[in-house]
């Protein structure tokens, strides 16, 4: 972290919302505001505050209720209110809703923010936009077409991905991608062990040949039937999961299919390996291009097809093989292991991470901020009846 030239408003801060589902979010958002200037305050607002890694001085983190659990039973005549296109997750009748749009919107108010961060609500991004104060939308894969998702980008003052502008999906416009700073990497440790010293450290032997099945938090865990028939296609490659296996009655995993569960050492696990099959979390899909490793992505459900849409990007940059699902025959695990290794390009998977990522995001955050809030170069001539009829509308 190094300080760099604010300008007049230095000490005015930046606003961040967090979500608290898994920590992705929260180790994002703090390799964020660590890599801003000393110099410029950071009010956090979240859920869960246990879950963020260390933060430098200055950041402060409010905790606000969930938006996204209820704290009181079901009220029929109030969830049968029709929800506006515009909302996802807009239920009437929550007190909790009300206090963490009151936390923040008072401190609106009272601190007079320079930019407030929404990663992810699209019903926050709005409310900032409603209170007269620029927000920055963190931009996530999905089919997000829809007036919801539309309302908070159009209305953002700019738009932040974290990830390369290689795995952009094809339908996003000009304009769109114009204001859009991508960031590949973004909090995500990518420092990878060599494949040797991660083998030594698992106790995995030199010679051995490993393929690596990563299964999500989540869901209910990766189905261990079609596992079985992964490894007894490949009775030559050792195949190690580490996440939740869901068990089949009818599924008869041979004895080279080791499961360990949850673990630690996700990192020296897929630098050990020699194929990895995995969903497309944000954190898995870039340690996996980190390490440069062949990549056969099975897509987990995920609201807005979140995971379809990232492992499609992947296959079209030359990343990742794209599978709809785990391969249910050993034909078809066969063609697809040959498949990820023929199309194997470790050079064109780490190219899509960025080492300095949250550096380059926090220079583009101040900048973006210095100029929105640069004095004009001329009084603007709008007349007062004008702007009152606008505000009304």
């Amino acid at each position: 972290m190094r300080d760099f030239p604010l300008g007049g408003e230095a000490a005015r801060p930046f606003g961040l919302f967090v979500h608290h589902q898994g920590r992705g979010h929260a180790e994002r958002a703090a390799a964020l505001v660590n890599a801003l200037p000393r110099t410029r305050p950071v009010r956090i607002f979240c859920a869960r505050p246990d879950i963020f890694p260390p933060l430098r001085a200055g950041v402060e983190v409010t905790a606000i209720p969930s938006l996204f659990e209820p704290e009181t039973p079901p009220r029929p005549a109030l969830d049968a209110i029709p929800t506006p296109e515009t909302v996802h997750c807009a239920p009437v009748g929550w007190s909790t809703i009300r206090a963490a749009m009151a936390a923040m919107t008072t401190w609106f108010h009272e601190a007079d923010p320079t930019l407030m961060i929404c990663d992810v609500s699209a019903e926050v991004a709005q409310l900032a936009r409603l209170c007269s104060v620029p927000h920055v939308k963190v931009v996530q894969h999905g089919d997000r077409g829809d007036p919801g998702h539309r309302a908070a980008y159009d209305g953002a003052a700019g738009l932040l991905a974290p990830f390369h502008r290689a795995l952009a999906q094809p339908e996003w416009d000009a304009a769109m991608m114009a204001r859009t700073h991508f960031a590949g990497g973004l909090g995500i440790d990518c420092a990878m062990p060599d494949r040797a010293a991660a083998r030594r450290a698992l106790g995995i032997a030199p010679e051995a040949r490993v393929a690596l099945v990563i299964s999500g938090g989540g869901g209910a865990g990766v189905p261990e039937a079609p596992l079985g028939v992964a490894a007894r296609s490949f009775p030559d490659i050792e195949w190690i999961t580490i996440g939740a296996v869901q068990r089949d009655w009818h599924a008869t995993p041979p004895a080279n299919l080791h499961h360990r569960g949850w673990v630690e050492t996700a990192p020296a696990h897929i630098a050990a390996a020699d194929i990895v099959v995995a969903s497309t979390g944000n954190t898995t899909a870039t340690q996996v291009l980190a390490a440069g490793k062949p990549y056969i992505a099975v897509p987990e459900w995920r609201y807005f097809d979140e995971q379809v849409k990232k492992a499609e990007a992947l296959d079209r940059a030359g990343a990742a093989l794209h599978l709809p699902a785990l391969p249910a025959s050993a034909h078809r695990w066969r063609e697809a292991v040959e498949t990820a290794r023929a199309r194997h390009d470790p050079a064109r998977q780490r190219a899509l991470v960025a080492p300095d990522a949250a550096a380059g995001a926090a220079r583009w955050l101040e900048a973006l901020s210095a100029r929105l809030w640069s004095a004009p170069d001329a009084p603007a001539h709008r007349s007062e009846s004008r702007q009152t009829s606008e505000f009304h509308a």
